[in-house]
């Protein structure tokens, strides 16, 4: 908790020490929590605006930033997806992978049926939800062609939101200093 509190200052401290393999780190979050269904405890959106609030000091180009989050959270639920598709049944079955909560699944799939297709963009923005969404779809074997267009719009739209939001939010002389209350209110604005 500590870290995702003050995910501001270690990603500072992460940049000064490794500089451009920082963004190699960023999209491997980015691509492991949307990309496998067993990471739904990794940073999202709170990432994202650290991302983008350190961008803003220069340390980071925002651009290279939003693009290579945006192609990392794409892919990542096209592997989650294609995951679902061939191994899903056989996973949330299997009593020896404790860390697949079945509760998980039947949320994802109420998500669903209330908002169809429309699921794989609302959940980017729900904790959780946003990691099962795309190994749901792959279990019910939702349309591929239908599930690439919401993934690559829900994904552009996520990344961008909470980049642009730390970018031009993040350095803020309240938020620099209250930047934990930040993330609290975007972790609770997301549950």
């Amino acid at each position: 908790m500590e870290f995702i509190l003050h995910l501001d200052k270690y990603l500072s401290q992460f940049v000064s020490t490794y500089g451009t393999l920082t963004y190699a780190v960023l999209f491997l979050i980015v691509f492991a929590e949307t990309g496998f269904v067993v990471t739904p405890f990794l940073p999202g959106d709170s990432l994202l605006f650290a991302a983008g609030a350190i961008a803003a000091l220069g340390s980071l180009n925002v651009w290279l930033v939003a693009l290579l989050l945006i192609v990392a959270a794409i892919t990542g639920d096209t592997v989650n997806y294609w995951i679902g598709h061939f191994f899903g049944r056989k996973i949330v079955n299997n009593p020896h992978i404790p860390f697949i909560n079945q509760e998980h699944i039947d949320k994802t799939e109420q998500f669903f049926k209330k908002y169809g297709g429309k699921t794989i963009i609302l959940a980017r923005f729900v904790p959780i939800v946003r990691t099962f969404a795309p190994f749901v779809a792959g279990i019910g074997a939702m349309n591929y062609q239908k599930f690439i267009m919401f993934n690559v719009i829900g994904g552009v739209v996520w990344v961008g939101v909470f980049t642009i939001a730390g970018y031009f939010f993040g350095n803020m002389t309240f938020i620099k200093e209250n930047f934990h209350y930040a993330i609290v209110a975007i972790i609770v604005l997301s549950i």
